[in-house]
């Protein structure tokens, strides 16, 4: 079967399910839901998917708002991954409704190529993306162990091909002072405010000596009661990333030494814990990623050349590229000059530029999927792959 027909063929059942698909995607924008709460989203993806012939299992690996969508048997298996989560207060600024309908998209126009080819797409839905991680979860409940390739597709302001994505991890702290009347009897309270306070200053100054390619950034979640009171307990958020798990671990004992001195110098007692989901970096596989590239460049967008440093982020793909072979391009639907996860990409992703997103991303996954499909690919794949 000549692949290029094939391509043409899955290119044009996209094209086909148009409107179907920026309804849909629309739909999610407008009824954003928060991770591990997108009930409707979930609800949506997987009835267009059985009804457009895949057999759907819903609630995997534990979680309610997951789901598996499959056509085909056997190997190659290749998964393109489903995002629907959306952020507190600015709803979809980070697009998620394109990610999530792109890959159902993708899954659906990749059938024509299964039923010549072989092997078997999988649509997954992978809930809870934002700082949830839920692909940890499902790599730990072992969603992946039969998958053989996955790919994803963010939207942004650039075309890439392939993007770095830091290691990370949550940190929770919490300084417990001593209440006082902060004008009758201030000498009498231990100030768990300052204590943050002070913690935060610390950090401030360790971003002088971290590596360019290192973050570390947070917000207090409680700072007292009262203007008029001590406070005695405070509260934050940190989130500290590294282009490597070993610089992670580095850094992560620096930060706590900042919280710790803290503590030692206003005398509120300090907790921490570090949550479970850690996020690991990106391993992005040259291969798929040049055959991706080739068919985004064939609809006619200017691909840019990958630019380590360039857009650093986290993702729980990262956590699925240390155990399969992945992808995690981007497409462009607004100009440079919109940031992500604000108001203005929100919009953009209920643009025209967030539907021709959309459509080129679904595209050129399922013109990747008939690449992989062709004789020796799948080798070529998992000969570069290095499990994490």
């Amino acid at each position: 079967m000549d692949i290029e027909k094939l391509k043409l063929k899955a290119k044009d059942s996209v094209q086909s399910q148009r409107q179907q698909l920026i309804q849909l995607s629309l739909n999610i924008h407008d009824n954003p839901e928060l991770g591990f709460k997108e009930e409707k989203a979930s609800a949506w993806l997987t009835k267009y998917l059985e009804d457009n012939g895949l057999h759907v299992e819903r609630g995997i690996a534990g979680l309610a708002t997951a789901f598996r969508a499959t056509y085909g048997q056997g190997s190659p298996r290749i998964a393109l991954l489903a995002e629907y989560d959306a952020l507190p207060k600015i709803g979809h600024g980070c697009g998620h409704n394109i990610i999530g309908v792109s890959a159902v998209g993708a899954a659906v126009a990749s059938k024509s190529v299964i039923d010549q080819l072989g092997g078997s797409i999988v649509a997954m839905g992978t809930p809870g993306e934002e700082g949830l991680g839920g692909k940890i979860d499902m790599v730990r409940a072992g969603a992946f162990k039969e998958i053989d390739v996955a790919m994803i597709v963010h939207p942004d302001t650039r075309n890439m091909p392939t993007q770095e994505a830091l290691a990370a991890s949550t940190l929770e702290v919490e300084f417990f002072g001593r209440p006082a009347h902060a004008a009758a009897q201030p000498h009498k309270g231990i100030n768990a405010l300052d204590a943050m306070i002070l913690a935060f200053t610390s950090i401030n100054s360790l971003r002088q000596h971290i590596r360019g390619d290192a973050r570390i950034h947070g917000i207090i979640t409680d700072g007292g009661e009262a203007p008029n009171i001590v406070p005695a307990h405070s509260a934050a958020v940190f989130l500290v990333r590294a282009l490597d798990d070993d610089y992670l671990a580095e850094l992560k004992k620096k930060v706590l030494n900042c919280f710790a001195g803290a503590s030692v110098a206003s005398g509120a007692r300090l907790e921490y814990r570090w949550r479970d989901r850690a996020y690991a970096p990106m391993k992005n596989n040259t291969i798929l990623t040049r055959l991706f590239k080739q068919n985004l460049e064939s609809l006619g967008r200017q691909v840019e050349h990958f630019d380590p440093g360039v857009g650093l982020g986290s993702t729980d793909m990262g956590n699925v590229s240390q155990v399969v072979p992945s992808i995690h391009p981007t497409v462009a639907i607004a100009p440079r000059e919109v940031l992500i996860h604000t108001p203005e990409f929100a919009a953009a992703a209920a643009s025209d530029g967030g539907h021709n997103g959309l459509l080129d991303a679904a595209k050129a996954m399922a013109m990747t999927v008939a690449d992989i499909l062709q004789s020796g690919m799948l080798d070529k794949i998992k000969q570069e792959f290095r499990p994490g």
